[in-house]
């Protein structure tokens, strides 16, 4: 008979399956345009695919975004998706049920970067019109639980940002790194952290479920 700190792993209490909760995900991937690739037609195409991933299940939010060679900080084009799943057997059926493929048939195959959502909270502001995310490095020697709860308070209190319509983190455990990402009215800065893209379409079927703050 195996043993759990003395005690039979028949006396110890287990949790129960059923009452188990679902991870939220942040799900980004990006593909690098040509310089002279018609950014038109990408916006285009986000409005015309947005539709189908308006009433998407699972989904709190679907970014279609740009980087433009010469506009807020960005070197290069480039054309990338940004997902906020409200639990992670939602991004799973999408990735079996060939969603990605969609996408590679047009664009290739890109690394999909997935993040544990550790919070996402909906904002007061309207149309958002660019997101930001902001990746925060922690050092080996820092304090977790604390870090953890540091860098939903900083979600929280974008989410409350006039300006603002919805803010996540998100945690990279692999590379050990927060990530926080905004969706905003508000045009950049030059003073702004992190990297701005502008939103060709947001889908947002389950966005105003969020908490808001």
């Amino acid at each position: 008979m195996r043993f759990y700190d003395g005690q039979s792993l028949a006396t110890v209490a287990q949790p129960d399956p059923t009452s188990w909760g679902f991870i939220m995900i942040i799900a980004h991937y990006t593909h690098r345009l040509p310089a002279g690739h018609d950014l038109d037609a990408i916006r285009q195409r986000a409005r015309e695919r947005g539709s189908i991933w308006d009433e998407r299940p699972g989904l709190y939010f679907k970014a279609f975004l740009l980087r433009e060679a010469g506009r807020y900080g960005a070197v290069a084009n480039s054309f990338s998706s940004l997902y906020l799943w409200r639990q992670d057997t939602a991004f799973r059926d999408w990735l079996v049920g060939g969603g990605y493929g969609i996408v590679t048939e047009s664009f290739g195959r890109a690394e999909i970067e997935p993040l544990f959502a550790l919070d996402a909270f909906r904002g007061k502001g309207g149309k958002a019109r660019f997101l930001y995310r902001e990746e925060i490095g922690i050092p080996p020697d820092t304090e977790l639980t604390a870090a953890f709860a540091a860098e939903i308070d900083r979600a929280r209190g974008h989410a409350a940002q006039p300006d603002v319509v919805a803010a996540a983190v998100g945690l990279d455990p692999h590379r050990w790194r927060f990530v926080q990402v905004l969706l905003s009215e508000k045009e950049p800065a030059a003073s702004e952290p992190g990297v701005a893209y502008q939103i060709a379409h947001l889908s947002r079927p389950l966005l105003d479920s969020l908490p808001q703050e």
